[in-house]
């Protein structure tokens, strides 16, 4: 059987490339050995938010007499029952690509998929049976997964990776989780609010470390002030699993330093999926672990096309699915725009959340640009006082000769549903007064960019 496009993988690179190659008149079908949608879908994105606005209730529930409301009884989470509603959203989400597809008249062929000569795929069945594909087209999305140290091998039980961090089915008292990037971050945060002794360790000196620095020492703190131990410069040596507890031995600037836990959760990064796939049969080159692709995501083979996490970028699932449309747009001769990964939002769903696109402070100096800079807490502004979420701020960045918006930094509540502002923003190259004479609603968050940017400019009102 031939199609117009055959797509490997159907995470949130492959289905929306899929479902736009269909819109555009396409004959398509996806080949998918797992669950529909993917990592992010099944196993990230998706089901790590909902334990975490699980955790979130927990919270307010925990403190709703500071908001004048009485709860009598003990208020205990219960993770067998977030785990069930979290696995329930994510099959939920799985079954709404499922009618995408159909709707689309997307074929999903089940199986392990190998890219060969010549424009084909072999899939693999469970069953191994094999059947070969052919196409005009071949996209890769292959996507990633949890990395695994050499020091930290998974057992699924004492140390685990973000899939076992998921479905755990009970409490443990201890957690130390290793890296605190967004994965690390957010299980560590979500945790640590069920009342779980949480450690986190960071090898570089701040945590979410690709975030400005003000905003990592500002999580920092919200994590600390949360009585979690978070330990900088500090690297896991080894891990003792032999005993009831883990023993795990931590690489500080001071020395070396044992911690007692129950559960270690190894977040230190990704892997690409590119083993068994065919690419050194088919000539497809790669580097540094990632497929080596064009402006439009052609692979140095003609009719290859590789998006998403296995090719260098930002491993995120809005990055695949842009990267996903553009690929499929340019393969159909409509006047594409190739991606602006100097425009690509980054958000952290901890408490505070973290919120940024463009450069950091520190990037943009070593850029060689004068610059202005604007900083509006969330300590002055009227909706963070009423919603009693005052910690964190909006920052902001801008060229002081020719008023290019650099970058924005955000933490507090719900800045990640504020970031879009300054992403279009970004993209329509608008100038700082356009925002601060643009009306922003009162009370709001969202004032706070507004403030920012009228602080870089000294037009702050309400500080």
């Amino acid at each position: 059987m031939k199609y117009d496009i055959l797509v490997l993988g159907s995470g949130p690179g492959g289905y929306v490339a899929a479902i736009r190659a269909a819109q555009l008149g396409k004959k398509v079908a996806v080949v998918e050995r797992a669950e529909i949608g993917g990592i992010c879908l099944n196993w990230g994105c998706i089901p790590t938010k909902a334990l975490l606005k699980s955790a979130q209730v927990f919270n307010y529930a925990s403190h709703a007499a500071d908001y004048g409301v009485n709860i009598k009884g003990e208020i205990t989470p219960d993770l067998p029952a977030m785990v069930a509603r979290s696995r329930g959203v994510a099959d939920g989400m799985s079954k709404g690509v499922q009618y995408l597809f159909k709707k689309n008249k997307i074929d999903l062929i089940s199986g392990f998929g190998k890219v060969k000569p010549d424009k084909m795929i072999e899939v693999t069945d469970a069953a191994g049976k094999t059947q070969d594909y052919a196409a005009g087209h071949i996209i890769i999305a292959t996507g990633a997964r949890s990395k695994e140290l050499p020091n930290l091998p998974q057992d699924g039980k004492k140390i685990i990776g973000y899939r076992q961090a998921l479905t755990l089915e009970k409490m443990p008292k201890s957690m130390v989780v290793v890296g605190s990037g967004a994965i690390g971050s957010e299980f560590a945060y979500f945790f640590n609010s069920l009342g779980v002794q949480v450690t986190l360790v960071e090898f570089l000196p701040n945590v979410v470390p690709l975030e400005d620095e003000e905003v990592s020492k500002q999580l920092a703190r919200s994590f600390k002030k949360a009585k979690m131990k978070v330990m900088l410069d500090s690297s896991v040596e080894k891990v003792d699993t032999s005993g009831k507890v883990c023993k795990v031995s931590i690489k500080t600037k001071k020395g070396m330093v044992e911690v007692e836990a129950d559960v270690v959760l190894s977040a230190v990064g990704i892997s690409t999926n590119l083993e068994g796939i065919g690419l050194e049969d088919t000539g497809i080159k790669t580097e540094k672990g990632k497929v080596v692709v064009d402006d439009f995501y052609q692979t140095n083979i003609p009719g290859y096309y590789a998006i998403g996490d296995i090719v260098h970028g930002p491993a995120l699932a809005h990055t695949a699915s842009h990267e996903g449309i553009t690929c499929v747009e340019k393969i159909a001769g409509l006047d594409a725009e190739p991606v602006d990964y100097g425009n690509i939002p980054a958000c952290t769903y901890t408490s505070p959340e973290v919120a940024s696109v463009g450069m950091t402070e520190k990037a943009a100096k070593e850029a060689g640009y004068e610059i202005k800079v604007g900083k509006f807490p969330f300590t002055a502004s009227g909706k963070a006082s009423a919603a009693g979420k005052k910690e964190g701020f909006v920052k902001v960045i801008f060229d002081a000769k020719y008023g290019e918006w650099l970058g924005c930094h955000m933490i507090g509540e719900n800045v990640t549903e504020m970031i879009a502002e300054v992403v279009v923003a970004r993209k329509l190259e608008t100038t700082g007064h356009e925002i601060i004479h643009a009306i922003h609603p009162h009370p709001t968050m969202s004032e706070a960019i507004m403030e920012a940017v009228a602080a870089a400019y000294g037009e702050v009102i309400h500080l």
